[in-house]
């Protein structure tokens, strides 16, 4: 069963920063795309940052240029750098991978950014 385990969240002011991190375990991460989510109630998760095997990113518009997905495969760690934070990042952050066609999701870790 694949394991993924975030941690980093926080509150933080805006305009600041902050490291997010995901431990993935019992898969092979070095061949998995990766991903990070975000959630906030009552509205769909988006995606926030994304990286491939390769290490190919892809961002939404909505953070381009403030956020940077990266993945260190001998950690088996996939990291979240959240810069320039804004009061409308306020979300729960979820890793995210797909694995022989079924996803699977972390528990998620908060991030509350005080305007």
């Amino acid at each position: 069963q694949v394991h993924l385990v975030e941690s980093g969240g926080g509150l933080v002011q805006a305009g600041g920063s902050l490291r997010l991190s995901c431990v993935a375990s019992r898969f092979i991460f070095s061949d998995s795309f990766m991903a990070w989510y975000r959630q906030v109630p009552g509205k769909e998760r988006e995606l926030v940052g994304s990286i491939t095997r390769d290490g190919d990113t892809n961002y939404p518009d909505s953070v381009k240029g403030r956020f940077t997905i990266s993945r260190d495969n001998a950690k088996n760690t996939v990291n979240l750098q959240m810069s320039s934070l804004k009061s409308e990042d306020t979300a729960v952050y979820y890793c995210y991978t797909r694995y022989w066609g079924i996803h699977y999701w972390g528990q998620g870790t908060q991030v509350t950014v005080s305007s």
